[in-house]
């Protein structure tokens, strides 16, 4: 009886180390955070001296031109690079799943931009667009261009170029590992049934990664939406707020503004957009799911 009891507790007793290093690292830390956006907090005050306003932070911000506008760059930044990356990414994997000499070393190419720190991709870049001694006006410049002003008017798409260099290799690298995981037999099957390489791209190997592709997609799109190193170091946001993403705009509201409540409120707001993106992506995952058994069920009753 003894040891059927010490069995029973046995996963419980190992688990607890994790579970209090979660509840310590994250649920303290979060819970603070909720009950601090609820307060007019600033850093001169402890958060139980603070007055309670209930919503009042989170319908300031609603009604705040300047966080909308950090909300909407937010949304098309992280979009339109994920898009990008991931067109990029998989399609670079597609194209080099063969045997290719050297295959190895291309590999180790395609991943050093991931393994830079992003301060440092932001200098480099940040340096490359320099208006006079930059690599690309440089460039423009022999050719006889005009030079352009890529931090200034072209701010928020010099930053997407920097972050889809930076970041296809992840998806590049995903992508090629769920290839060459692929089941052969489907793949054979398919050849010998005469479809062509498109189709097989088609109809096989894209509904076969799906899972993996939703996931790598969920993880970038995070990512995405908390970049900061690389904006900052830049753009510092601007000019004006053309570059100021949600992550940058909490940061300045709370060290330059000393609106620790109005931070607090702006972090929940973040939060619950990715849960609801998280949400989201897991329910397509499993909708789709849902519709391959269902199409193996239809393929099995009609044999």
């Amino acid at each position: 009886m003894k040891t059927a009891a010490i069995n029973r507790l046995a996963p419980y007793v190992f688990i607890a180390p994790a579970a209090v290093t979660m509840l310590i690292a994250l649920v303290y830390p979060l819970g603070y955070m909720i009950y601090g956006s609820f307060r007019s907090w600033d850093p001169s005050q402890k958060l139980g001296e603070t007055e309670f306003i209930g919503l009042g932070n989170y319908i300031q911000l609603a009604n705040d031109p300047a966080f909308l506008e950090s909300l909407g760059v937010t949304l098309k930044f992280a979009l339109v690079v994920v898009s990008i990356e991931m067109l990029l990414g998989v399609g670079l994997a597609l194209l080099l799943d063969r045997s290719i000499r050297g295959m190895s070393v291309l590999r180790t190419l395609f991943i050093l931009p991931m393994m830079i720190a992003p301060v440092v991709v932001g200098l480099m870049w940040r340096y490359m667009y320099h208006p006079t001694v930059g690599t690309f006006n440089r460039s423009l410049k022999a050719v006889g261009l005009d030079g352009v002003d890529w931090l200034g008017e072209y701010a928020l798409m010099s930053v997407i170029i920097a972050d889809i260099w930076q970041w296809t290799p992840f998806i590049f690298i995903l992508s090629l590992a769920a290839l060459q995981s692929l089941p052969q037999s489907a793949l054979e099957a398919s050849r010998i049934d005469g479809a062509s390489p498109w189709q097989q791209i088609i109809h096989i190997k894209l509904p076969l990664m799906m899972p993996v592709l939703i996931v790598t997609c969920l993880l970038r799109l995070i990512d995405a939406f908390k970049v900061l190193e690389v904006i900052l170091v830049m753009t510092e946001g601007g000019p004006g707020l053309s570059t100021e993403i949600m992550a940058l705009r909490i940061s300045r509201t709370a060290t330059e503004f000393r609106e620790l409540g109005v931070a607090a409120a702006m972090s929940n707001y973040l939060l619950m957009m990715l849960m609801l993106l998280t949400v989201g992506m897991f329910a397509f995952t499993r909708w789709q799911e849902l519709r391959a058994a269902r199409q193996r069920k239809m393929i099995e009753e009609e044999a």
